[in-house]
C-alpha cells in the first residue's frame, strides 16, 4: 500500500486474515537455544547447516546465508535491503531465505542457526502475522510435507562459532558493497512513524521560530527540534517550567495579571523584575551570577544562555535553572 510522503514505498503490514493459514493447518515451529560450543557441536549432525545473519552498518542493511555441508562451506548467499530497513527485518528475511533454500533443496535434513532470538521467536509464534514469519512457516510446512526435517537454533553472536562468524561477515559485505536492487524492500512501520514524527517536528519548529509568542523561552531554546531533546532529558518540573517561560513569581508577570501592585524589582523601583533581569543584571544576585560565570568559564549573557542549554555538560554542571527560583507570593487585601 503506497504511503503519501514516503516516495511510493510500500509499508510492511500484518498479513490479512484471508491469506493467513486456517488454525487447523497451523504448524508448530520451535527453536532450541544453544548456549555453549558443545551444544552447537551436538546439534550440527545435519546434512546441511545454514547460518543466517543480518547487519546494519553505516546506515546500510544486508543479510546473508552461509551454507555448510560436511563441515565445509558449500555455498553463500548475500541479500540486499534498503537503508530504511531494520536489523530485525534483515534477520527475519535471512531466516525466510534459509527456509526457502531448504524447501527447494534435494537434501533431507537441515539445521538453521541464527543469533537473533527476536526473529526466531517471531517465526515460532503461530499468532504472529508478520509477512516474513508467515512465509517462513509456509516454507517449513511445505518442507515437512516433502518429508524433510528443519530444526531452528539460536546461537550466541560473536562467540567464535565459525559458521555464525562467516554469516556475520557476509551480511556486513552485503550491507556495505551490494549495488543491486533490494531483495526485500517493504518499509517498516518504525520508519513510517519516524518520518511522521520528523515532519511534525519540522512543522512545529517553523511555527515556533517564526511566531511572536514565547519570547522568553526562545532565549533558552531557540530551536524547537533541539528543545525537544533537551526538555525530554531535563524532565518536566514546576520551577523549571516557570523559569523557561518566565511565567512564575516575577513581579512583571504577577503585575500583568493583577496579582501584584507593581512590576518593579526590589533592586530598583524603576526596573521591571523579569526573569532575564534576575538572571543577567539584578545586583541582588550578583554573587550567584559571578560564581556561575566562574564555573562555566564564560560571561553570562542573553546570547550565551542558549549555548549553555545546548551543552549537556554545562547544562548539568551549571544547574542554571535551579539557581533562579520564582519567589512564592501571596496577594494582600490591598493588592486585590
Amino acid at each position: 500500500m503506497p504511503v503519501p510522503g514516503l516516495g511510493g514505498r510500500e509499508v510492511e503490514q500484518r498479513a490479512k486474515f484471508a491469506v493467513q493459514p486456517h488454525p487447523a493447518e497451523t504448524i508448530a515451529v520451535q527453536f532450541q537455544c544453544l548456549e555453549s560450543r558443545a551444544d552447537v557441536d551436538a546439534n550440527s549432525s545435519w546434512e546441511v547447516c545454514v547460518y543466517t545473519d543480518g547487519s546494519k552498518i553505516e546506515d546500510k542493511v544486508g543479510a546473508a546465508l552461509s551454507i555448510w555441508v560436511g563441515g565445509v562451506e558449500a555455498k553463500t548467499k548475500k541479500l540486499s535491503l534498503p537503508s530504511y530497513s531494520t536489523v530485525y527485518q534483515a534477520e527475519l528475511y535471512a531466516l525466510c531465505e534459509a527456509a526457502r533454500f531448504a524447501h527447494n533443496s534435494s537434501r533431507s535434513t537441515f539445521g538453521v542457526f541464527s543469533d537473533s532470538r527476536s526473529a526466531l521467536e517471531t517465526v515460532a509464534d503461530s499468532g504472529s502475522a508478520h509477512p516474513l514469519a508467515l512465509e517462513t512457516r509456509s516454507h517449513i510446512k511445505n518442507s515437512r510435507n516433502q518429508g524433510k526435517i528443519i530444526n531452528l537454533y539460536w546461537v550466541k553472536a560473536h562467540a567464535g562459532l565459525q559458521g555464525n562468524e562467516r554469516a556475520d561477515q557476509l551480511a556486513r559485505e552485503a550491507a556495505l558493497h551490494s549495488k543491486r536492487k533490494p531483495d526485500y524492500d517493504l518499509c517498516p512501520v518504525s520508519f513510517v512513524k519516524r518520518q511522521i514524527r520528523d515532519q511534525s517536528l519540522r512543522e512545529w519548529n517553523g511555527r515556533y521560530v517564526n511566531g511572536e509568542a514565547a519570547a522568553t523561552t526562545k532565549v533558552f531554546l531557540p530551536d524547537a527540534i533541539a528543545a525537544y531533546k533537551i526538555v525530554k532529558d531535563l524532565g518536566p518540573k514546576a520551577v523549571l517550567t516557570q523559569v523557561l517561560t518566565g511565567h512564575g513569581g516575577f513581579s512583571e508577570y504577577l503585575y500583568r495579571y493583577k496579582c501584584k501592585g507593581s512590576p518593579s524589582c526590589i533592586c530598583d523601583s524603576t526596573t521591571e523584575e523579569t526573569l532575564l533581569h534576575v538572571i543577567l543584571s539584578c545586583p541582588v544576585y550578583e554573587k550567584n551570577r559571578f560564581d556561575l560565570e566562574q564555573q562555566l568559564g564564560c560571561k553570562l549573557a542573553k546570547e550565551s544562555i542558549k549555548e549553555i542549554m545546548a551543552d549537556l555538560e554545562k547544562r548539568n554542571g551549571a544547574n542554571l535553572l535551579r539557581r533562579v527560583e520564582p519567589r512564592e507570593y501571596k496577594r494582600t487585601e490591598t493588592e486585590i
